[in-house]
């Protein structure tokens, strides 16, 4: 893998690690899928083909970010407003 999609993967590895905290089916469920996907795909060297699951992996970040507010949104209307509505 070439210098600069090394520093982008590992990067999103990160990012996604950092978001998978709060995952609802837990971390240690979410770190293990997230583990597993990247093995998956370790012995990858075409670039075009990394930049193509780089950008996949933006994309569950911007899921998952979608998925985190959703729930903190649901939870707020939750508290501040009347059920029956």
């Amino acid at each position: 893998m070439s210098n600069p999609l090394r520093g982008e993967v590992i990067r999103l590895y990160k990012n996604l690690l950092y978001l998978g905290r709060e995952y609802p089916k837990g971390a240690a469920y979410f770190r293990e899928r997230l583990k597993t996907a990247f093995m998956k795909n370790k012995d990858e060297t075409d670039p075009a083909k990394i930049r193509k699951l780089v950008d996949r992996g933006e994309f569950v970040i911007k899921e998952l970010e979608a998925l985190y507010f959703l729930r903190k949104y649901r939870a707020m209307k939750k508290r501040y407003y009347d059920p029956e509505h």
